[in-house]
């Protein structure tokens, strides 16, 4: 709990660093900004809930024929609406996930612009309330494990920002990765494009916009393997700002979480560079 408490401080003062002096001029558009974002919310819940009511349509053909083609027809029309079934179940969860996510940044967002305590904020409810459910699936083949996972051209658009990064093209594959993350939010491949997008704008020397994306890369998935790097350069890029405590806390960080990773050997040469204690 002390860890975390720490690591929460951390995160606090970097988006305290990193708010524009002008938070108090453009408070009232803030908070007008998360009033439309909840009301846009409420739009997509009761989307959700029209889907929920029948239209008066439904028919099931049980075919004619003999009895061995009924049954056949049957369980044709079985594994129809099985499919169906598990298609909306998969969407309905994304959608879950992702308003919960939303809430949870608005009500930081609200209580730290009214000046509130966001170190207190509790878990955000699960919206909708209760677990998200979990429909059974069969097990996806070995040979495709992201078949299920990846929205149509999730992994092409990926590649395409990872191309321009790997080509040094630090503002395109920036840009790219932005307009990834805001395209599948809450993905499989999310965490990472907010790691990369950070390479990105470390390339172009955009330090400041670098600690945001991989304090978004930590804190989407703080137990990947891609984690223990993302808090080491979320602590190198601390330092690089200035920040020299909260860089030494965020370090410090990286051996406590994720002892034995090379990720700690790299914050503890930081922590020398840093002259931290």
């Amino acid at each position: 709990m002390l860890r975390f408490s720490r690591l929460t401080a951390v995160a606090i003062s970097l988006s305290v660093a990193l708010v524009t002096p002008t938070i108090a001029q453009d408070r009232a558009q803030s908070l007008a900004d998360i009033r439309q974002e909840l009301s846009m919310l409420y739009v997509e819940i009761q989307k959700l809930k029209t889907e929920l009511s029948t239209t008066g349509a439904g028919s099931i053909a049980t075919g004619t024929g003999s009895l061995t083609e009924r049954v056949a027809t049957i369980e044709s029309e079985l594994s129809r609406l099985t499919g169906q079934t598990e298609q909306l179940q998969f969407r309905i969860d994304s959608i879950v996930k992702d308003g919960t996510n939303r809430i949870g940044d608005l009500e930081f967002r609200l209580v730290e612009l009214e000046g509130g305590d966001v170190t207190k904020l509790g878990e955000t409810s699960t919206l909708g309330g209760g677990e998200v459910p979990t429909a059974p699936a069969p097990a996806p083949a070995p040979a495709q494990p992201l078949a299920t996972e990846l929205a149509v051209g999730e992994k092409q658009d990926f590649d395409a920002a990872g191309a321009a990064l790997e080509a040094g093209e630090f503002e395109e594959a920036a840009t790219l990765y932005a307009t990834f993350i805001e395209t599948y939010p809450g993905g499989p491949l999310t965490a990472e494009a907010h790691f990369q997008r950070g390479e990105a704008l470390t390339g172009l020397g955009d330090i400041k916009s670098a600690a945001r994306a991989y304090l978004n890369a930590f804190s989407g998935a703080p137990n990947s393997d891609r984690a223990p790097d993302a808090l080491f350069r979320l602590g190198n890029a601390l330092g690089g700002l200035g920040q020299i405590s909260e860089a030494c806390a965020t370090l410090a960080e990286v051996g406590k979480r994720f002892p034995g990773t090379p990720a700690v050997e790299d914050a503890t040469a930081a922590r020398a560079s840093l002259g931290c204690q």
